[in-house]
């Protein structure tokens, strides 16, 4: 006789372990097939407007250029090195584009050095002449929208209010390359895609362009240099800043690190003045320095768009991975004074690595209320995954 434990199911019945890796066999099969076969609306979707399939003739409109593109508050730093300048940041969703210029010879070249300029990669060739292109598509004259000459329209389809900020960097001399942009911007401007002050306020349009690097404050706010009013300035950040009526502003030695708090005796209004003399005898100092006023109360709404500062120079180091307490009040003031103002706040030179230090600066900058953040990395910027910090080394 055998013992009860000779069955105690330690080994499989041979029938049952065949039924059962049929059934897993069929399972699998299942799967895939769910995977390589699709169902109806996969089907509709995936071939949908193709010549003999459904939607045929119905998957474009004439205002598609950047449909499914919505537009996020990031500024394409150095733009003209991306692959495809202008429409890799318009693809990303960002509104506002950098284009450094130079002039030689009456023609505005574009270009990040003296050894990068080529002959064909102008202002035009690379700027204007493709946002006309885009506005003109984003703008149809057709049966349904009569008047598109009239419209204006911006390059977003999902946003058509939002404006494209082009901010471009005189790199040589301001007051010699200024009248040659007042002229190169005409294409845009004839056509009613400029945004202009109009004597009483901003009136936003599909472009808005801002000057930076050498341009000369003096002659953005002069009617007789920039008669149509439609060139802004990007103002100094660090002169705007302002704090509680009892708190002292930060001091800022000309260089090396800012230094916080009574340890400097110098002020920052004497920093200032300090300068004036020396910004008034040359108009390329650089971002908010050429042909600067004599208070910050001169930059408005109406001469000025961005106030931009360089983060390292202003804010200095992020030590420890982390942003400091003085660093932070710092920032606050400055975008307190710029808000007052009715102007948008970038930091530019920001830190790029680690990524994680980056990351952490993106955030708190955003989180602060900064307007307009100023990137190299397109892709994490739009993706938004920076505002999970990993680590200060990741």
């Amino acid at each position: 006789m055998r013992r009860n434990d000779d069955f105690d199911g330690e080994k499989p019945i041979p029938g049952v372990r065949r039924r059962i890796g049929i059934i897993q066999l069929l399972s699998v099969l299942g799967g895939l097939l769910i995977v390589l076969v699709p169902n109806g609306i996969h089907r509709i979707t995936y071939k949908w407007g193709q010549v003999g399939h459904a939607g045929h003739g119905l998957s474009s409109w004439p205002t598609d250029f950047s449909g499914g593109i919505f537009p996020i508050p990031c500024h394409s730093h150095n733009d003209y090195w991306r692959h495809v300048p202008l429409y890799s940041a318009i693809e990303a969703g960002c509104i506002s584009v950098e284009a450094d210029i130079w002039l030689f010879d009456e023609q505005l070249y574009v270009g990040h050095s003296l050894a990068s300029l080529t002959l064909n990669r102008t202002l035009a060739s690379l700027y204007v002449d493709p946002l006309v292109n885009i506005l003109k598509k984003q703008n149809p004259t057709t049966r349904f929208h009569p008047d598109g000459n009239a419209s204006h329209h911006g390059v977003f389809d999902t946003d058509p209010e939002q404006s494209l900020t082009l901010l471009i960097d005189f790199k040589t001399s301001g007051s010699s390359l200024f009248p040659y942009v007042v002229s190169a911007l005409e294409p845009l401007r004839s056509r009613g895609y400029l945004s202009h002050y109009n004597g009483s306020q901003m009136i936003s349009r599909p472009i808005t362009v801002v000057g930076t690097g050498n341009t000369p404050f003096n002659l953005v706010d002069s009617t007789v240099s920039n008669p149509h009013q439609d060139i802004f300035f990007d103002a100094p950040l660090d002169a705007m800043w302002e704090g509680p009526a009892d708190e002292k502003p930060p001091t800022i030695p000309k260089s090396g690190p800012p230094v916080y708090g009574a340890d400097i005796d110098a002020s920052m209004p004497a920093l200032v003045a300090a300068e004036r003399e020396e910004r008034s005898a040359n108009d390329d100092m650089g971002q908010g320095k050429s042909g600067a006023p004599d208070t910050p109360e001169a930059y408005t709404t109406a001469n000025s768009f961005y106030a931009s500062v360089s983060f390292t120079q202003s804010v200095g180091h992020v030590l420890f991975g982390e942003l400091s307490e003085s660093q932070l009040a710092l920032i606050r003031g400055h975008i307190r004074g710029a808000h007052r103002r009715g102007l948008k706040v970038r930091y530019w030179e920001l830190p790029f690595w680690p990524i994680g230090l980056r990351n952490h600066v993106w955030d708190v900058l955003v989180k602060e209320g900064i307007d307009i953040l100023n990137v190299d990395d397109l892709k994490a910027a739009t993706e938004g995954v920076w505002t999970e910090r990993t680590g200060w080394w990741s």
